[in-house]
């Protein structure tokens, strides 16, 4: 009767620990995307179709608009208003999809300038509010910040109110967006070495930058092919920009595969290296080995390696903009 009570207790267990795995792997992760869209760069039109064709895979619970340049909330609400005309047809392939009115209601005006001083104003952003309000949020999930365009909000928060950096996972794609306000990157960088940070240079460029791009996934011939005609969203990302640059993209791509608490592990989004573990146990970069260096670009093949896989995911995800679930069959 003991052993069959033991075994009886060690089955309940491992019934508990796989279910725990399985909600742990079904979990949402809650994000906010800090996108410059509208600005000097049409392709934060491109990355943001993209998002909202996969957005019941995330709890999105901010769309900041970010300087610099011209781009405002308006243009965040331009897509919207293209998500809202095909929301009909999403809504059938999957309930968790949100409705426009839900994603309305998270859209918030950002910083418009660059930081002027060595540290972010005391007067902070609707945008930098958003974030410290939902870092503060009663949920046990991080909230991931997706950083399109320049880091100025997220600056201005966690210098408003540090204590928020403990929930936060910041993934930030720099180079250019970087030197429009270099300033911001660097009071982060160089007071806040505890922040969770993946900062990719050079690593989103394997998005349209190698990888397989014969037949209809080159860069012109996929959206020709599998976005133009799908849906108003579709018709969005080509009046935009008819070929693929995307290049905020991988962080959207590091969610949707892979085990995001573990950046040196591989991702569709990149896998990443930590350049001073010791000092910066938090922060990741591009991985600067031969092997994964593709255009002279480090860390770009850790991307696209795998550009058949996403780029084929995402088709599948364009044709539910285009009809609804029944007339697909």
């Amino acid at each position: 009767m003991r052993t069959s009570h033991h075994w009886i207790l060690v089955f309940l267990a491992l019934v508990c620990a796989v279910g725990s795995v399985r909600a742990k792997a079904a979990e949402k992760p809650r994000v906010i995307v800090s996108t410059d869209i509208g600005g000097s760069d049409p392709d934060d039109f491109q990355s943001m179709v993209h998002y909202l064709v996969y957005a019941d895979r995330f709890d999105t619970e901010g769309l900041i608009s970010s300087p610099p340049h011209a781009g405002r909330a308006k243009h965040i609400l331009e897509a919207l208003e293209a998500y809202e005309h095909d929301y009909s047809n999403l809504r059938t392939w999957s309930a968790e999809y949100p409705s426009p009115q839900a994603l309305r209601a998270t859209v918030r005006q950002g910083a418009i300038d660059p930081q002027a001083g060595d540290v972010p104003p005391e007067t902070i952003s609707d945008g930098a509010k958003l974030i410290i309000e939902r870092a503060r949020d009663d949920d046990p999930r991080p909230v991931w910040v997706l950083v399109w365009g320049s880091i100025t909000d997220v600056a201005q928060a966690v210098h408003k109110d540090p204590a928020v950096k403990a929930r936060l996972r910041i993934y930030s794609i720099g180079s250019w967006n970087t030197r429009q306000d270099p300033k911001a990157r660097d009071y982060l960088y160089a007071n806040h070495p505890d922040l969770w940070w993946i900062e990719s240079d050079t690593t989103f460029r394997g998005m349209y930058m190698g990888g397989q791009q014969s037949g209809d996934l080159g860069n012109r011939s996929f959206p020709a092919e599998h976005v133009k005609g799908h849906g108003r969203l579709g018709e969005l990302f080509m009046a935009k920009k008819a070929d693929i640059k995307m290049g905020d993209t991988p962080s959207v791509l590091y969610l949707l595969h892979g085990n995001p608490d573990r950046p040196e592990t591989e991702h569709w989004g990149g896998a990443f290296v930590r350049p001073d573990p010791q000092d910066r146990p938090n922060y990741w970069h591009d991985d600067p080995s031969d092997e994964n260096r593709d255009h002279d670009r480090n860390g770009a093949r850790t991307v696209n390696t795998w550009r058949t896989d996403y780029l084929r995911d995402w088709q599948r995800r364009m044709d539910r903009a285009r009809q609804a679930k029944a007339e697909a069959r």
